[in-house]
């Protein structure tokens, strides 16, 4: 029984122990943190910085300049205005630089006005030269062929003005038979054989008298010799001559052409023909 006794006695102090001890615990924390309180507190009010306080300054100090700037620009912007209503309104300068602007811009219209004068007066006088020195020429080219004497005589002599066979002689003391007239009558000149689109020369030197269309040989080109003789080429085509040009023996008349209807069964063919003062002449007598 005592021994009983005495175990509950001493688990009653060590609960009264524990129970001291977790008492001592907590008042020594509570008074420790207090006092931890109150000295960050009295620090804190020492070092405590205020950044809204610095935000509101700045922004204070920022609208101030805005406002010093704006106040300036409005001023200038002002007097600006009034220096140009000034010139605006005041009549001497207005009258003053108007009357140079006007001056200058008409000085200068005048100017373009005058040099465009002088441009066509020097280029219609160049034109008018150069239609003086055209006519010139001319003139003087068309007297130097005029004045060109060609001299043809009896015993000279013509060369073919293409190779082939005479197809119908030269005849004028008796007819002939032509096959596609069915016919028998004259021939004043010969027919030559030959090739459609063959090249066709000058027998000898002379000038164009005329270039025409004839129903019965064609395309023809008359071509004076000089002493009252003339040539003839019929049935020609792509003629590179006009009256007046003048033509070497051996340069181009033209080339043959289709024949006519009236030589449609001899086939194609050139048609030479001399006369003298007019006349018909054997060409077959001057050919080489």
């Amino acid at each position: 029984m005592k021994r009983r006794s005495r175990q509950k006695s001493n688990h009653k102090k060590e609960r009264a122990i524990m129970l001291a001890s977790s008492l001592f615990v907590l008042s020594a924390l509570t008074i420790t943190g207090v006092y931890v309180r109150e000295i960050n507190k009295s620090n804190d009010d020492g070092y405590v910085v205020d950044f809204s306080q610095l935000e509101n300054q700045a922004d204070s100090q920022a609208q101030n300049i805005a406002s010093a700037e704006l106040e300036n620009t409005q001023s200038d912007l002002v007097q600006d205005l009034q220096a140009i209503d000034d010139m605006d309104y005041d009549p001497a300068y207005r009258e003053a630089h108007s009357t140079g602007v006007t001056n200058a811009t008409t000085e200068e219209t005048d100017n373009a006005v005058l040099e465009s004068e002088t441009d066509d007066t020097q280029n219609k006088e160049e034109n008018a030269t150069e239609t003086e020195e055209t006519e010139e020429e001319a003139v003087e080219t068309s007297a130097h062929i005029s004045s060109r004497e060609f001299s043809f005589e009896e015993s000279d002599t013509l060369q073919w003005p293409v190779a082939g066979n005479v197809l119908l002689n030269y005849s004028m003391d008796k007819t002939i038979y032509f096959a596609t007239l069915q016919q028998y009558k004259y021939n004043p000149a010969i027919v030559i054989a030959a090739t459609e689109g063959a090249m066709i020369c000058a027998a000898t030197d002379g000038e164009v008298v005329a270039v025409y269309e004839d129903a019965e040989i064609g395309q023809a080109v008359d071509i004076n010799i000089g002493d009252g003789y003339q040539l003839t080429y019929g049935q020609l085509r792509d003629i590179p001559l006009m009256a007046g040009d003048v033509v070497e023996a051996g340069d181009i008349v033209g080339f043959v052409n289709a024949p006519s209807k009236y030589y449609s069964i001899e086939g194609s063919n050139i048609y030479f023909k001399l006369t003298k003062d007019g006349t018909p002449v054997n060409p077959l007598g001057k050919l080489e």
